[in-house]
């Protein structure tokens, strides 16, 4: 007796969830890079923390992280400038240096969790 079976692999539909993770997980690691960054920025009023912003180009699944005031390279790169305690030049490059394996497990999380189902 032969026994017959089909089997439909919908392969969009899992490629399609499978992009949404990976958006979603490059957009929780960029939060996360920006939050630790926030903690280490220059600060005076508050106006250069405020102005960090995290994005996620969805088309080319980049993220990016970045502070928005006219001095904010400046603060960023001059490492004889003065701050308070905790608070540093290079604020977002050491964020992304010490955070680059949190941020690839959070992305990774997030595509383990959609591939479960």
């Amino acid at each position: 007796m032969t026994q017959r079976y089909r089997l439909r692999l919908h392969t969009g539909a899992v490629l399609a969830q499978l992009r949404a993770a990976e958006t979603l997980g490059l957009r929780l690691a960029a939060e996360h890079v920006l939050q630790v960054a926030n903690e280490r920025v220059p600060i005076e009023e508050g106006t250069l923390e405020r102005s960090g912003t995290a994005t996620v180009d969805e088309s080319s699944l980049t993220a990016a992280v970045a502070y928005d005031t006219p001095y904010a390279v400046r603060q960023h790169e001059d490492m004889t400038a003065r701050h308070d305690p905790g608070r540093r030049a290079k604020y977002l490059e050491s964020a992304v240096t010490d955070e680059s394996n949190t941020a690839a497990e959070i992305i990774a999380a997030q595509v383990r969790r959609s591939l479960r189902g």
